[in-house]
């Protein structure tokens, strides 16, 4: 690392590192497909459904984190909300068929992000410090990281939290004791990635999405210390962090 100062990365696990919302894409459009078949009398429609379930499911992120448990819910309580606005008479076996369906997302294959083993690869083998902190339940997030053999890089520093937020970042900034002004969030989510890295005062580097969860999306706070970039493509991160590494502290810019 001749003339390039360490940095510690913290990467975020799910559309960083590894596939995640499109998944939930998948088993979501066999939803709407399924309650429009169910609705077909009441002329219920595909985006009704969207916006019923989107708005249920991001209401529940908000009280109960990434539980598992949350998402099929949020199906069966999207199912009963038109029920009763339709006064159709709902039953335990299409209900059990949604919690089926919604819980059949954890079981899909991991598939790594394109250049994820070559950019993990690169900046270890420049020395920077690698951590995990990704959002979820031990069990299901742990399944990713042992298939995708992601301790090699990362040891033990890995950090699995229920919600992820300023709190819970500041307790690995804490627990570690890095340094503000060397230290980086890499992450897909403006909400749970890089909006805490920003009031934490560490830099950020936004893997913008094509498409992106509403969750996800919401206006950052300008005050940061730390710097932003924002980049579309994980194999862009090795080269920001090394010119960055290389020159003075910088107030945070959107590139």
């Amino acid at each position: 690392m001749t003339g390039t100062c360490k940095q510690h990365l913290i990467f975020d696990l799910d559309d960083t590192l590894v596939y995640c919302n499109r998944y939930f894409d998948q088993i979501l459009d066999e939803f709407f497909d399924r309650m429009v078949r169910w609705f077909s009398p009441y002329g219920l429609d595909a985006e009704q459904v969207r916006q019923k379930q989107l708005e249920i499911d991001i209401a529940g992120v908000h009280v109960v984190g990434f539980a598992s448990h949350h998402f099929p819910e949020s199906l069966i309580a999207t199912y009963r909300h038109f029920n009763s606005a339709y006064q159709r008479i709902g039953n335990d076996a299409e209900e059990a068929q949604l919690m089926k369906l919604g819980l059949s997302v954890y079981d899909q294959e991991v598939e790594a992000y394109p250049g994820m083993v070559e950019t993990l690869e690169r900046l270890r083998g420049e020395g920077h410090g690698l951590y995990l902190y990704t959002g979820g339940e031990d069990q299901i997030q742990q399944r990713k990281i042992d298939q995708m053999k992601l301790s090699t890089y990362f040891g033990s520093d890995i950090f699995i939290r229920q919600h992820k937020n300023v709190q819970a970042l500041e307790g690995i900034l804490q627990k570690k004791v890095l340094p503000r002004e060397s230290t980086w969030m890499i992450g897909n989510s403006l909400r749970t990635d890089i909006a805490p890295a920003l009031s934490a005062d560490i830099n950020a580097v936004y893997l913008k999405q094509e498409r992106e969860w509403a969750y996800n999306m919401i206006d950052l706070d300008a005050t940061s210390k730390g710097s932003l970039h924002t980049i579309s493509k994980l194999p862009e991160v090795p080269d920001l962090i090394t010119r960055f590494a290389r020159a003075p502290f910088q107030k945070r810019t959107l590139s």
